[in-house]
């Protein structure tokens, strides 16, 4: 076995990569990637420790968002890079450490293993890399509920960093993701104590979710219903994909009055929705579909592509876009330019990105139309009145949100189908990439109220709890589950299972989940999921609808 990962909906055979990434990843990147996190693990043993007495440095609270956020599917493949990270953690810790000790302060665990191992040279991190992984713990129980509350804690420092990019922090989160990952350290904790550590990670997802939603709609306005090209013009462009909003402001006012034209990628669409960006007239649409289409889809956008965080597919040998890639912030590939991070709150600098942008070709036009989106809380409760009475006149019989991932299974179809197939009194509430497979199709509206309600990003299914939760109170209900809303979510990597967790905190139960259920669930802790939550996986499209909708007819 060269190396061991399952924490995405493709993992090999549904079990695990054990030879290389189905993501792309080689073994001793996946294997140097689990000691990046074993060394932010060791990081956390003395940052933790320092922050229960005085305030940690910045470079401290960055590094574990940057790292945790470096190994989340689809973000970084660049060897180098990642070497280079542990090697700057373990500098991190050193110093911590010396400082604590120093103090005779001697925290917990500081005499383990991740506390102290040195990084000798690049081939012993490899040798290291080999025997840390998640195998590493035997308990099949234990082991499915470490990664569990790993991944949701890889998802929350995604979150936390798009925030914090944009000035936005809460100590809290920085915390309670050492505390995490100290956990995963603690051979003394019970099963029952992880479970209940998984749903705090769930709390906390909530409030990293809240933190970036103000982050977002401080600096840009709350998103507004819009609709968004998806042709082509006639100028030279940039693609850019990802999630990172600040990314796309530096790289918009770059790039105004150049003749050059931005368009976003998969995750990055929802950018349109806000009125801030608005104002930029190269601003031009959306190119494509979801990120797993890109080998195909960047051969015609001819322009360069910034990928800003995950959603990176590593080109196949004999694509024409290599040299076209470009990557920031922690997303990485090797053989691409890496454009630096921002020093304070300067601008990155985008300059090289614009000059070969000006002598590519214009795109190559893949559809014509427009996507309508921008359904985030607020401004669906500005539409409360006309949805709420819909409701009450029987006009709207349910909502289904179809929030999630898309991916490149065959068997993701099915949410294309479903979509396809719901009777026509049924809404549907997004967010994320997984609304490709239905955002285009012509499913109407009712009463005006489109039958496909947008809300954004992934991270934008905070704003669907929202809903949600103000629906509730408008009815009147004591529970959220009374209400006329089914879960049928799709997953894919780390950043919807922290949305999963929490979904699960704010108390909403019987989620339907697939294309597949995780890998990482052993059987027992699945079946605390389903006993406690509801949790289920999906059926053939005809069935669900069936099980969905025929109790409401009675």
């Amino acid at each position: 076995m060269k190396m061991f990962c399952y924490q995405c909906q493709e993992t090999a055979k549904g079990t695990g990569c054990t030879v290389a990434g189905v993501c792309g990843k080689p073994a001793d990147v996946a294997n140097l990637q689990d000691l990046l996190i074993y060394t932010v693990k060791g990081l956390s043993i003395y940052s933790s420790a320092k922050r229960q007495t005085t305030k940690v440095e910045v470079e401290v609270n960055r590094f574990l968002l940057e790292s945790l956020f470096t190994t989340i599917t689809n973000a970084n493949f660049d060897k180098t890079a990642i070497i280079k990270k542990i090697h700057e953690g373990v500098e991190l810790r050193d110093k911590l450490k010396v400082e604590l000790l120093s103090n005779d302060i001697t925290p917990k665990f500081y005499n383990h293993d991740a506390a102290n191992w040195l990084a000798e040279s690049d081939e012993k991190l490899e040798e290291k890399a080999e025997n840390i992984g998640v195998l590493t713990t035997q308990n099949e129980d234990v082991r499915s509920l470490r990664e569990l509350i790993i991944y949701g804690v890889k998802g929350m420092a995604a979150y936390a960093e798009h925030a914090q990019n944009l000035g936005q922090e809460n100590i809290d989160i920085y915390s309670f993701i050492e505390k995490a990952l100290l956990a995963t350290l603690d051979d003394s904790l019970t099963t029952d104590e992880l479970v209940a550590l998984c749903m705090e990670t769930g709390k906390h997802g909530v409030d990293v979710m809240a933190l970036l939603d103000q982050a977002n709609t401080g600096r840009y306005g709350h998103p507004e219903i819009t609709k968004v090209n998806i042709g082509v013009r006639n100028n030279p462009g940039i693609l850019i994909s990802g999630h990172d909003l600040r990314d796309l402001e530096d790289l918009l006012e770059q790039t105004k009055n150049t003749g050059v034209d931005v368009y976003t990628h998969s995750e990055m669409l929802p950018a349109h929705y806000y009125p801030f960006f608005k104002k930029y007239t190269n601003f031009a649409g959306n190119y494509g579909n979801a990120w797993w289409k890109q080998t195909t889809e960047f051969e015609t956008f001819n322009g360069p592509i910034l990928f800003t965080t995950n959603c990176l597919v590593p080109p196949l040998k004999n694509a024409t876009y290599i040299d076209r890639i470009y990557t920031t912030g922690s997303a990485g590939l090797a053989g691409a330019v890496h454009i630096a991070d921002r020093k304070g709150d300067t601008q990155k600098d985008f300059s090289s990105i614009i000059a070969q942008a000006k002598k590519c070709a214009p795109p190559i036009q893949i559809e014509t139309g427009e996507i309508v989106g921008g359904f985030a809380h607020n401004q669906v409760m500005a539409l409360a009145e006309p949805v709420i009475e819909a409701v009450k006149s029987g006009a709207i019989r349910q909502f289904v949100v179809m929030a999630g991932c898309d991916g490149r299974m065959k068997n993701r179809n099915y949410y294309t189908d479903f979509a396809q197939n719901l009777p026509k009194d049924a809404v549907i509430l997004t967010a994320g990439c997984a609304k490709y497979r239905y955002n285009k199709l012509p499913l109407g509206d009712i009463n005006g109220i489109p039958r496909v309600l947008d809300a954004g990003q992934c991270n934008d299914s905070y704003s669907l709890a929202v809903i949600a939760l103000k629906l509730k109170e408008a009815f009147g209900l004591d529970d959220i589950n009374k209400l006329p809303i089914t879960y049928n979510i799709a997953w894919y990597e780390q950043k919807a299972v922290i949305v999963l967790l929490a979904l699960l905190h704010l108390g909403v139960k019987n989620i339907h989940l697939g294309p597949t259920l995780p890998a990482f669930l052993s059987p027992n802790v699945a079946k605390v999921l389903v006993d406690a939550f509801g949790i289920s996986g999906i059926g053939t499209a005809e069935s669900d609808i069936k099980t969905f909708f025929e109790p409401a007819t009675k």
